[in-house]
C-alpha cells in the first residue's frame, strides 16, 4: 500500500468547479483507501495498491484511472500529476531559495521530466525578481508577492503546451499535504 497525492490541474478556476467533498467521493467509490482533500484546489491524498518505485506502468495506469475518474464525473479535460506522499517532504526541504514575508514559494511538478527541463530552457530571468531551479521531479521558483501570474517563468508556465505535463503549488499548501 502505497500513499499517493494527486494534484489536479485547473481546479477552481476558468470555471471548472470542483467540491472537495464531491472529489473525495469520487477517489473513494475508484476503491482508494484513507482519501483526503486538502484546500479547494485540487489536491486529494490517497493509499493506492500501487508501488512507487514499482512498475511504470501500473503507476501510469493509477494515473489514467483518476484522470478518466474526473472527466466522466465532471466533464472536463482533467490532468493530474501524481506524487508519492513519501517523497514529499523532500520536495519541500530541498526548496533552495531563501523565504520572505515578500515572497511567494512554489514547486512546479511534472508528469514528465522533458517538460520541466523545456520550462527552463532558454529562460532570460532577472534574478532580482525570480529565481528558478531544477529538482528531482519538480522546478522550484520564488517570485514576489504580487507577480505569480505576470513573470518570465509565470507566463512560460501557464503556456497550453504544459497544461497536460504540470501544475505549481505554493510551499504552504505542500506542507498541508504531509
Amino acid at each position: 500500500m502505497t500513499r499517493w497525492i494527486a494534484l489536479l490541474r485547473g481546479v477552481n478556476v476558468n470555471g471548472i468547479t470542483i467540491r472537495s467533498a464531491d472529489l473525495r467521493a469520487l477517489v473513494t467509490e475508484r476503491g482508494y483507501r484513507d482519501v483526503r482533500t486538502v484546500l479547494a484546489s485540487g489536491n486529494v491524498v490517497f493509499d493506492a495498491d500501487v508501488d512507487a518505485t514499482g512498475d511504470p506502468a501500473a503507476r501510469a495506469g493509477l494515473r489514467h484511472d483518476v484522470e478518466q475518474a474526473l472527466r466522466d464525473r465532471f466533464g472536463y479535460d482533467a490532468w493530474i500529476v501524481l506524487v508519492p506522499h513519501a517523497a514529499l517532504a523532500a520536495v519541500i526541504d530541498g526548496f533552495p531559495f531563501p523565504s520572505g514575508p515578500d515572497r511567494h514559494d512554489y514547486v512546479v511538478f511534472g508528469s514528465e521530466d522533458t517538460a520541466l527541463d523545456e520550462l527552463l530552457d532558454g529562460l532570460d530571468l532577472d534574478p532580482a525578481v525570480e529565481q528558478v531551479a531544477r529538482g528531482d521531479g519538480v522546478v522550484y521558483w520564488s517570485c514576489p508577492k504580487g507577480s505569480s501570474t505576470d513573470t518570465v517563468f509565470a507566463r512560460r508556465a501557464a503556456a497550453a503546451r504544459f497544461k497536460r505535463t504540470t501544475t505549481t503549488r505554493n510551499v504552504n499548501t505542500l506542507r498541508k499535504l504531509l
